[in-house]
């Protein structure tokens, strides 16, 4: 099924991973959101659960092994066209992970990575759905 205009929506994960107090971010590789800061995740695949799907996206996004931790928050997010059309519709779990092997680098769908201060984010341009996960991660870890 096409991520572009598809006929139902996409079910995704993303992992809020703190590494020595700062956050991991990626700069989107691809639509949506490309070339914009976001969390590491993506797609679920078929058969995949939650939470292995976001182990494998954080592998093949930045490189490293996780824990998968308590789920953060579950969301919608929704892209129209001024015709009202849904472009892209996705169901996103978010959850808190921890590093246990690996190292950080830029994989599949990532441009680049940043580690960044959780306190000092606006030069990244995160939306306020962001910000607000990675506050509640913060104050779960």
């Amino acid at each position: 099924m096409s991520r572009e205009y598809p006929r139902r929506p996409i079910i995704g994960v993303g992992g809020v991973v703190f590494i020595d107090g700062r956050v991991v971010l990626i700069r989107r590789r691809y639509p949506p959101l490309q070339g914009q800061w976001s969390l590491p995740g993506g797609a679920v695949d078929v058969g995949e659960t939650l939470r292995d799907g976001v182990r494998r996206e954080l592998r093949e996004e930045i490189g490293i092994e996780t824990h998968v931790g308590p789920l953060i928050e579950l969301l919608d997010h929704i892209v129209r066209e001024p015709d009202g059309r849904v472009r892209y519709h996705f169901v996103l779990a978010d959850y808190l992970c921890h590093q246990v092997g690996g190292r950080l680098r830029p994989g599949s769908d990532a441009e680049s990575v940043a580690v960044a201060d959780p306190d000092n984010l606006s030069s990244y341009a995160l939306t306020d759905k962001t910000l607000e996960v990675i506050r509640r991660a913060a104050d779960l870890r």
